[in-house]
């Protein structure tokens, strides 16, 4: 089987998850690599061996060979990178959000619909093995009628008024951060998981920072907890630091989200707790291979992820056998591998969250800010 060739754009935190994800598909080849210079771009490719690293990704998007791309560049950039890897015929897998706005999302979601090619956000937590079975669980009906969903996204890694990343500013970041960056992903999984829409939301967003310090320098994501009190400038803070969230999910059920990027201590925790009328469920991102199963009557149960004890289309989305964790970077490599199955076969699409995804989820970013600036109960 001849290899797909692919690029990844942005050579970022997110891009260097992506090469390694790739690296991990037997079926496709890494050709190249492209960043906003070509001292950065081969500066990455040397720390991880792409031999071609190109400083402007219009020169990917040119070369004949490569039938899909990446894009793993700031928030800012994701709408004209790919609107034009769309135009030049390109498979493509942006990083979430899909664009700015929800008209930008729109427009880039029919264009790749009337251009025929195959597209996804990466919502890549819903590739967990247990999520999915979790999904499998509900749509075979043994969770009942869902009654509530609850949870939260939290993390402490702009703790410090000290902490700083270009997701801090809304010119690179969007208008939203914690809700764009990881109230998304809770409500993509809750959607995915549940089958149910959110129909409306209440929410209230709050900026505890309101300057931070800027390093002088750029820093890559995560790696500016070394730096010195000169080494900084004050920088106006406009995008929120927390979330609070009530939602409606069709007729009947409830929800509640928060969402907060000050929380000490927590790393990465994506907790949901879904509630229906047989029993409940509670999965938590910093525990990703367990399963809490709750019942009125009997013993409550904590599953461990094993193949065998899994839904069998579950099972697909795990490739390590019992007692054998899999985590973060095996939900890109489970995203990835769908991803390409789609550009072999197009009609495999279904199993992607395509860019239908990432404009349902700008839908909800805007939603959550309308509804907190006009402190009022807004529809989705």
């Amino acid at each position: 089987m001849k290899k797909i060739k692919t690029a990844v754009i942005g050579t970022g935190f997110v891009g260097r998850v992506h090469v390694e994800g790739i690296r991990r598909l037997g079926e496709v080849e890494l050709a190249a690599i492209a960043d906003q210079s070509e001292e950065l771009a081969r500066k990455f490719g040397q720390q991880l061996g792409v031999e071609r690293a190109v400083g402007d990704y219009r020169q990917v998007l040119a070369d004949p060979e490569i039938q899909a791309v990446h894009v793993c560049v700031p928030n800012n950039l994701h709408y004209p990178v790919v609107k034009e890897a769309i135009h030049a015929g390109k498979c493509v897998l942006c990083e979430k959000p899909l664009a700015a706005t929800v008209a930008e999302a729109a427009e880039l979601t029919e264009l790749a619909r009337s251009k025929g090619v195959v597209n996804a956000t990466s919502y890549n937590l819903r590739f967990y093995p247990v999520v999915q079975h979790m999904r499998r669980m509900v749509a075979n009906g043994e969770v009942g009628e869902i009654l509530a969903v609850q949870g939260t996204y939290s993390r402490d890694w702009l703790f410090y008024e000290t902490d700083y990343n270009w997701r801090l500013e809304p010119e690179a970041g969007g208008k939203s951060r914690a809700m764009a960056d990881i109230g998304s992903h809770w409500c993509d999984m809750v959607e995915h998981v549940t089958g149910v829409k959110i129909s409306s939301l209440c929410a209230e967003l709050q900026t505890f920072h309101k300057i931070r310090k800027k390093p002088k320098k750029p820093i890559e994501t995560y790696a500016g907890k070394l730096l010195q009190p000169e080494d900084y400038e004050d920088r106006k803070i406009e995008t929120e630091d927390f979330g609070a969230i009530l939602m409606r999910l069709g007729e009947r059920a409830r929800g509640a989200l928060t969402i907060n990027q000050v929380a000490a201590g927590r790393k990465n925790r994506l907790l949901l707790e879904i509630y229906g009328t047989k029993r409940g469920l509670a999965w938590d991102g910093e525990n990703p291979n367990e399963l809490w199963i709750g019942r009125r009557d009997g013993n409550n149960e904590l599953l461990v992820k094993d193949p065998s004890l899994l839904d069998a289309k579950a099972r697909e989305y795990a490739d390590l056998p019992g007692g054998h964790a899999e985590g973060y970077g095996d939900t890109f490599k489970q995203l990835f591998r769908r991803f390409y199955a789609a550009v072999r076969e197009p009609a495999l699409a279904s199993e992607i969250p395509g860019f239908a995804a990432g404009l349902r989820q700008l839908n909800l970013v805007e939603a959550v800010l309308r509804s907190s600036a006009q402190k009022a109960w807004v529809e989705t």
